[in-house]
């Protein structure tokens, strides 16, 4: 059997390794197509009075919920089971890749969330009604949110704009991705799938800023 002595050092030299990891880069967070509902639409949807149940937490008070709507696009392609976050916002905004565009036959544009102006319409079906968004469907932009701790740490402030490089498999270096600062957010950069896959990264690999424009 080992001896305490040798398991104190075994240990020590785990937890070394692993503080190491946790102060090297940002955490990445890999974000699948998903829907933001405003209050009126949520009760069209899942009906009058109804409240979103909570699945799991994600930072400070936004979750992901247990309730689901299928996208319709104009062109009569549909996408099914796709998860609704909340809390509920002043606007619906649907988050999509653009793999999804091809299946969708849809052309939305690139933006920070909640910069919905001009942006593709969508369809959303839910189990008590429908709702149809003249504009709403986005490319979410790549984004780091930080803390406020992590933001003095890196020298950020809120919409930075910074380089991002990620040592993997496949490196890649990302340009121009925005810093949200806020004191309740987990410090991730968000990503969609389509850049998670080109890059070979997963959720809770990390990337390393290396310039700030």
């Amino acid at each position: 059997m080992l001896d305490e002595r040798l398991i104190d050092t075994i240990t020590k030299s785990v937890i070394d390794v692993l503080n190491k990891q946790e102060d090297t880069g940002i955490k990445v967070g890999v974000s699948a197509r998903h829907v933001h509902l405003s209050k009126a639409d949520l009760e069209t949807l899942f009906g009058k009075g109804h409240e979103l149940t909570v699945k799991k937490y994600l930072m400070g008070d936004q979750f992901a919920a247990e309730e689901c709507v299928t996208l319709v696009s104009p062109s009569l392609r549909s996408i099914e089971g796709v998860r609704v976050l909340g809390p509920v916002r002043d606007k619906s905004q649907v988050e999509i890749s653009r793999t999804d565009t091809f299946k969708l036959k849809v052309s939305p544009p690139v933006r920070p969330s909640g910069k919905l102006e001009g942006s593709s319409p969508m369809a959303l079906v839910g189990p008590c009604g429908s709702v149809f968004l003249n504009e709403g469907t986005i490319i979410a932009n790549r984004h780091i949110h930080v803390n406020l701790p992590d933001a003095e740490k890196y020298g950020l402030k809120d919409n930075d704009i910074v380089d991002v490089e990620i040592d993997s498999p496949k490196p890649t270096r990302y340009y121009n991705v925005q810093v949200r600062v806020h004191k309740d957010f987990n410090t991730e950069m968000h990503i969609d799938t389509d850049d998670a896959n080109a890059a070979g990264i997963k959720t809770g690999d990390r990337v390393t800023i290396i310039s700030k424009a």
